[in-house]
């Protein structure tokens, strides 16, 4: 189970995944500092420019757990250089945004390269490493998780004051060509080619139903829950969801064998990860407009005072995964999540129209201090319950649910700012726009501190994969094939 296979350089190899990824993953909030920018230049309403982040988390829902087939039909080598490769075609045709479509087609096929990425890095990773230096490696793989989508912000918003938003890509464009180079020269093929059966109805049923869930949370943002664009999507997610599970636990070869949430430490692990997320990605929309909208700070300004937070993450990240043999999941998580509930309630307790910006910067440090010691060690606890054949499956489940948590977590979270700035603008009619603004922003907090809340709860469940009864084989083992 936790037999390592041996390749020329697994650094290397580990090295271009997660830069490929980072980028990837940067690419999910990036234009968050740019979307006024944008509008502006395209002449078009927020709610049109929000699909430029609503699209890219669609497409890596609905790609990443059709991943998981596609790592059984082609080698690591194809995968990686094919994702890489798509990747650049996409950040050139957001690059040179002729118009607003060829922008958002940009988007979305520099999302399809990040979504052959992902999966394939985190199942690579486990391959690769022994079971003893992957602390090490995941506390890598989970500051690029948790850096990326944060740091995008910080980093556009430099980018933007200084350049322009195109720039973005642009720079993005130089780092894949450079990653192809390296890549078709250091990545060996670690996958095992099995070629199963493509079964077009779990294809079909995967892409409604992610998609489906997504659209929906994202249009929630905008329209009631009553509006035909929120709940029949939603339904026929939902639907197309419990149909997919149903087919994928009958079947011989599934798509994508659900049977790893049969091991409680990786459920508990995913569910974990996917809340993390969810609080990574609101705070990641919400405080730039909070800093550009209610205390009248510069994108790049903004951007520079969320770079403490990240920088938090960028230091203990090793640290956690060099010490997480020693302390154990269940240690950093219940710490984690200590401080991510202490970080949630400084911002509760300061958040106002004219909030100090050095608040601003300390309780987003404690927020991410804590989310750090509580990523990787989910993850990697996650993973290592799985047998060796069961990564590529599990790293497709926990990649499609984070985008979920992407999706959810910006749209929710943008609801309930909507909701709170409404609910004050009609108690208090004589309130100026930052005042509304950030009451609105407070609003959000609640939920993500009853997020946070959740987790905490969650963290005291979490045992090593050798402290649960172990899953037997045959509570895995596939059966005959269904019919639909």
């Amino acid at each position: 189970m936790n037999k390592h296979i041996e390749v020329k350089s697994p650094k290397m190899m580990a090295f271009i995944l997660m830069l490929g990824a980072f980028i990837g993953l940067f690419g999910e909030t990036a234009l968050n500092m740019a979307l006024s920018n944008i509008m502006e230049q395209f002449s078009i309403a927020a709610a049109t420019a929000q699909w430029l982040t609503t699209g890219y988390l669609l497409v890596l829902a609905i790609l990443v757990p059709i991943s998981a087939l596609l790592m059984k039909w082609f080698t690591t080598r194809q995968l990686v250089i094919g994702g890489l490769g798509i990747s650049l075609a996409g950040a050139l045709l957001a690059a040179l945004n002729v118009n607003f479509a060829v922008l958002l087609l940009g988007r979305v096929v520099q999302a399809v390269g990040t979504g052959l990425l992902l999966p394939v890095m985190l199942s690579v990773m486990m391959l690769i490493f022994p079971i003893q230096k992957r602390g090490v490696v995941m506390g890598l793989m989970g500051l690029v998780i948790t850096l990326a989508p944060a740091l995008g912000p910080t980093l556009s918003g430099v980018i933007i004051s200084t350049l322009s938003w195109p720039y973005i890509f642009w720079f993005s464009a130089i780092f894949y060509v450079l990653l192809i180079a390296v890549a078709a020269a250091k990545i060996d093929n670690v996958s095992e080619i099995t070629k199963p059966k493509i079964d077009l109805s779990s294809i079909l049923l995967s892409t409604i139903g992610f998609g489906g869930l997504i659209f929906a949370l994202s249009t929630m943002a905008e329209e009631a829950f009553s509006s035909p664009k929120v709940w029949a999507p939603l339904l026929a997610g939902i639907i197309a969801l419990i149909l997919f599970g149903v087919r994928q636990n009958t079947m011989a070869q599934p798509m994508v064998n659900l049977r790893v949430f049969k091991y409680p430490m990786f459920t508990l692990g995913t569910l974990t990860m996917f809340l993390g997320i969810l609080i990574i990605l609101s705070t990641g929309i919400l405080l730039p407009m909070y800093l550009k909208g209610a205390l009248f700070f510069s994108a790049a300004m903004a951007g520079l005072l969320l770079l403490p937070g990240n920088a938090v993450n960028f230091v203990l990240s090793p640290i956690v995964g060099a010490l997480f043999d020693k302390v154990g999941a269940r240690r950093f998580t219940i710490i984690g999540f200590i401080f991510v509930l202490a970080g949630n309630i400084t911002f509760l307790a300061t958040i106002s129209s004219h909030t100090a910006a050095w608040q601003v910067v300390v309780a987003f440090m404690i927020l991410f201090f804590g989310l750090t010691m509580v990523m990787m060690p989910a993850q990697t606890n996650a993973m290592n319950q799985l047998p060796r054949e069961l990564y590529g499956d599990g790293s497709a489940a926990i990649n499609t649910l984070n985008q979920v948590a992407g999706a959810a977590g910006t749209a929710i979270s943008i609801t309930v700012f909507t909701s709170g700035q409404s609910s004050y603008a009609m108690d208090f009619p004589g309130a100026a726009q930052p005042e509304i603004l950030a009451a609105g922003i407070k609003h959000a907090f609640y939920f993500i501190t009853g997020i946070s809340v959740v987790g905490f709860v969650l963290s005291f469940f979490v045992k090593k994969p050798g402290e649960v009864k172990e899953v037997s084989p045959a509570a895995v083992k596939t059966t005959e094939p269904a019919r639909l």
